[in-house]
């Protein structure tokens, strides 16, 4: 399945992919995405001259989506024409002209949630795909911070025509509950699936993927 499939079901976005023995572990536990960090100043960056290779195995497989914060134009020209992703995710401070800009076909705009003033952010950009993360200020994503689902939850309610990401703080403890309360059209978790940094636990995946699909 890809992102841009309607739901049902529930579609998982699984981040911070630093490797293709966890990218393959990923897709086989039955993830619809998988999320690749170009932020330097991330824990989980990674190269893409040098990653470009095995991202492009996965081809085919698993929607592949470059996570970027505030790139310049030539990074993301090189990203869009290396034809190893499906999707550009903006995670910065981005405006909606330079989305639309450098964001090639399909991208996604993510919100760093602060309180409910920040959701009608969304309502700037042009895309259906709109990703609400939690604030914090150690980072653009990936912290592990909880945003609050119920004020989401009132945005699902009244933009149906947005295909909502949820993220901030989701693990296999809690996403059944993240998932009942919000219906999100996806969910994407990082540190959420990790017991050490930069690699996923197949166990911690597997059950995110499965408590999800089955809220």
């Amino acid at each position: 399945m890809s992102l841009s499939d309607p739901i049902p079901p529930l579609r998982t976005k699984i981040c911070g992919i630093t490797n293709l023995e966890d990218a393959i572990m990923v897709a086989s536990c039955g993830a619809d995405a998988l999320g690749f960090n170009f932020f330097t100043q991330s824990k989980r960056y990674i190269d893409l001259s040098a990653s470009r290779g095995w991202i492009a195995e996965l081809e085919g497989k698993v929607d592949r989506v470059a996570v970027v914060v505030n790139a310049e134009p030539e990074e993301l020209k090189a990203i869009r024409e290396s034809g190893c992703f499906e999707w550009i995710q903006f995670h910065g401070d981005e405006t909606p002209d330079y989305c639309r800009e450098h964001g090639g076909e399909r991208w996604i705009r993510a919100i760093r949630v602060k309180d409910q003033r920040s959701l009608s952010q969304a309502s700037r950009y042009e895309t259906a795909y709109i990703l609400f993360d939690a604030w914090s200020e150690t980072g653009y994503g990936g912290t592990g911070a909880r945003l609050n689902w119920d004020i989401v939850r009132e945005y699902v309610v009244a933009n149906k025509d947005r295909h909502i990401l949820l993220a901030g703080g989701l693990t296999p403890h809690n996403i059944r509950d993240a998932v009942r309360i919000v219906r999100p059209h996806a969910v994407d978790v990082a540190s959420g699936v990790e017991l050490e940094p930069r690699r996923k636990n197949e166990y911690l995946v597997r059950e995110f993927i499965r408590l999800a699909v089955t809220a």
